[in-house]
């Protein structure tokens, strides 16, 4: 299984953007989790989506991010909306065989490049 994470890029604050993890090697079996690691700071979870599309969230971003799979693309969405500082990070997208979905990084077999999202006026 390979993962591309694509979509990062600088915004204002309060702007949006949308994160694609294209996958390869992949099956609508798979969880996959969206993952941000900023400067100095632990990578944390951010969402995640079961196979049969249960999405999970962070609580700061709750209400502001979505996460979506187009299963037929092979593809994970992170729509990012009303943007804040505190989110520029580099994100990474991660996947793994298994039931539900983890906001933590121990289940995630593959992972792949993070995407930098700045967010700054």
């Amino acid at each position: 299984v390979q993962l591309q994470a694509s979509g990062g890029g600088l915004v204002q604050p309060g702007g949006s953007l949308r994160l694609s993890c294209a996958a390869s090697g992949f099956t609508s079996a798979y969880a996959v989790g969206w993952f941000r690691q900023a400067p100095g700071k632990e990578r944390e979870g951010v969402s995640c989506i079961s196979s049969d599309s249960d999405a999970r969230y962070e609580d700061s971003v709750t209400g502001r991010f979505a996460i979506s799979r187009d299963n037929a693309k092979n593809t994970v969405y992170l729509q990012m909306s009303n943007l804040k500082p505190e989110d520029t990070a580099v994100y990474f997208c991660a996947a793994y065989s298994g039931f539900g979905c983890s906001m933590i990084q121990l289940p995630y077999e593959y992972w792949g490049q993070g995407t930098l999202v700045t967010v700054s006026s």
